[in-house]
């Protein structure tokens, strides 16, 4: 049996990242850039006016230092330029083009127009609301660095460049085996000694959450035959296999034979850990094998511990493991033998409070957890008020 941490390593040492592909602009969202980005023009590429008002050219010599004859209009999009002389000021929009020789736009509010003659009650200050040309990023800077995850604003910054096509990490076709003859589908009546199948629909859903997508799911009955080939079909065209159930060594868990008679490699098999000590990790040609204990919460927990990373590392992200802090503890917990514990949690502020019900068989506690306490395996006792590492969920 290993220890956590060694459990870790080991599935980030078999994890390798997936190649680039190139993809529309548009299919961006949370890829990541396998190579930097520079900006093909600068942007703003022209001096723009940053609101609604007046653009004003220098001060004309002997007279009012307030006061400008209007000569025109501009508006964004127009093509049309003005170039000012002393003494002139044009009517000018959000996003419209500066005119050559403008020292300042003046917002509308500040102004008063009698017929062709602006009067700015203000003083006025050179360059005030006037975005330079570049004032974003010159052309030829770099844009987005490799390794950059693209997010909302990264996929419309990039578009204000006029950029379509990316490169960046593909993410891996993930499949899903779900074994158990107690698992009857939502919607179906459930007769005796039966239950409802939810670990094809929380992983499903977990996956998403990290903008990966599942490309196939299976149910399996509790058969060595069934077993082997639905792992061996799955084997032909996936990247990661996630199987839940069937790995520990009742009679009737035929995952672990399934994988020896597929001379799949293992890695390593049961991790000292609470929950989810039945955990397999495996590996042949170009697909690793995570199979999971069939206890929901059990399943989730080292869905977020082991698969989670090695998925990060596949599409090229820095961070593969969840984001630690160490916060006060609320409420004290003894731990029960020699395991790790991973603990549900409710982080508050700076504190965190180990939530009741922790059986690997309740989803519920997850459901209302943000969090997870980690209790080494070393450590038999964390108190009130100490200070204990905390893995934010995502």
């Amino acid at each position: 049996m290993i220890a956590v941490e060694g459990a870790k390593k080991l599935v980030t040492q078999n994890t390798k990242v997936l190649p680039s592909i190139e993809i529309e602009l548009s299919e961006g969202l949370g890829y990541v850039l396998s190579e930097d980005v520079y900006a093909p023009i600068s942007h703003p590429p022209f001096q723009q006016s940053a609101m609604d008002g007046y653009a004003i050219g220098q001060f004309k010599k002997n007279s009012p230092s307030n006061t400008f004859k209007l000569v025109g209009e501009t508006k964004a999009g127009d093509l049309s330029t003005f170039s000012l002389k002393e003494g002139e000021a044009i009517r000018i929009f959000t996003g419209a083009m500066v005119p050559g020789g403008a020292m300042s736009v003046i917002m509308q509010e500040v102004t008063e127009v009698n017929g062709d003659e602006l009067v700015i009650h203000q003083e006025i200050k050179a360059g005030s609301n006037i975005r330079p040309e570049g004032g974003q990023i010159m052309a030829g800077a770099l844009a987005l660095a490799k390794g950059t995850t693209l997010s909302p604003a990264g996929v419309g910054f990039l578009a204000d460049l006029g950029i379509t096509q990316l490169n960046v990490y593909a993410k891996p076709k993930v499949g899903l085996i779900v074994t158990g003859n107690e698992l009857v589908k939502a919607g179906q009546k459930l007769q005796k000694g039966q239950i409802y199948e939810s670990n094809s629909t929380t992983l499903t859903a977990a996956l998403l959450a990290t903008g990966t997508n599942v490309a196939a799911t299976k149910s399996v009955q509790d058969s060595l035959e069934q077993t082997t080939l639905t792992i061996q079909k799955m084997m032909e065209s996936m990247e990661v296999i996630i199987i839940s159930g069937g790995i520990s060594v009742g009679d009737y868990d035929f995952v672990g034979e399934a994988l020896k008679s597929l001379n799949v490699e293992e890695v390593f098999y049961k991790v000292n850990q609470k929950p989810g000590k039945p955990l397999f990790f495996g590996k042949k040609d170009k697909c690793i094998i995570f199979a999971l204990p069939g206890n929901p919460s059990a399943a989730l927990l080292c869905f977020y511990q082991y698969v989670l990373p090695a998925i990060r590392k596949m599409c090229g992200e820095s961070v593969h493991s969840l984001e630690k802090r160490s916060l006060v503890l609320k409420n004290g917990y003894i731990k029960k033998g020699e395991r790790a514990h991973f603990l549900k949690a409710k982080v508050e502020g700076e504190t965190v409070e180990i939530l009741e019900g922790q059986s690997s068989a309740m989803l519920y506690t997850f459901a209302v957890a943000n969090a997870l306490v980690y209790i080494p395996e070393n450590k038999n006792e964390v108190k009130i008020g100490e200070l204990v590492e905390v893995q934010m969920l995502p």
